[in-house]
């Protein structure tokens, strides 16, 4: 489990593979903190470490990505040298800063408008219709691995207005319109929408 708040950006260093894709990240991440088989989250997608090496400023780390994964999420687009976000997997007892998350990618939303209010960033993202009924106002929503607030809903899309500070330390506030991003829905809201379709009629 995760929670959305992204730790470190990485950098893709290397990409190898067809079938099955490897990535090779840096990252300043302690080698030795970082065991195989691990579980990180890299733009809100889960992925297993299978190779650590200590670097002079933290790491690099690699992960295997299935045809399945890469279609499904942005990973299939990954270039060397692009950033990533982040996040190591939540320990017992740490602090819960966003909403629970699972980096289980549900589907790709699209950015269709990007405007600046204030200091503000505000972003306007289409998700698959069928995600449509998961997503409410003043929920919570993973994008690109970052647990943020919905701050408005229309029929086919959504807005999220992104601080100063998420902007600088995410990917967030590189991305232009026509992006495509990595979402999770709320666990709250599949499984209320799951209930809704047993209450008694």
């Amino acid at each position: 489990m995760f929670t959305g708040i992204v730790t470190e950006k990485g950098r893709i260093r290397a990409i190898s593979g067809d079938g099955v894709r490897r990535f090779e990240i840096e990252a300043p991440y302690d080698a030795d903190t970082i065991a195989l088989g691990a579980s990180i989250a890299h733009a809100g997608a889960c992925l297993t470490v299978v190779e650590v090496v200590a670097m002079p400023e933290g790491c690099w780390f690699a992960v295997e990505v299935s045809p399945e994964t890469l279609r499904l999420t942005t990973l299939g687009n990954w270039q060397v040298g692009d950033p990533v976000n982040l996040e190591r997997a939540l320990a017992i007892g740490e602090e819960l800063g966003g909403h629970l998350v699972t980096g289980h990618v549900d589907g790709l939303g699209e950015l269709i408008d990007l405007r600046e209010e204030g200091e503000w960033l505000v972003l306007s993202v289409r998700p698959p219709s069928d995600l449509n009924r998961f997503i409410a106002r003043k929920g919570s929503i993973t994008v690109d691995g970052v647990s943020l607030t919905v701050n408005a809903v229309t029929r086919d899309s959504f807005d999220l207005m992104i601080i100063p500070h998420t902007a600088e330390v995410t990917t967030l506030g590189a991305l232009q319109v026509g992006a495509h991003v990595n979402l999770e829905v709320d666990l709250m809201a599949r499984y209320a929408a799951r209930l809704s379709e047993f209450s008694p009629t």
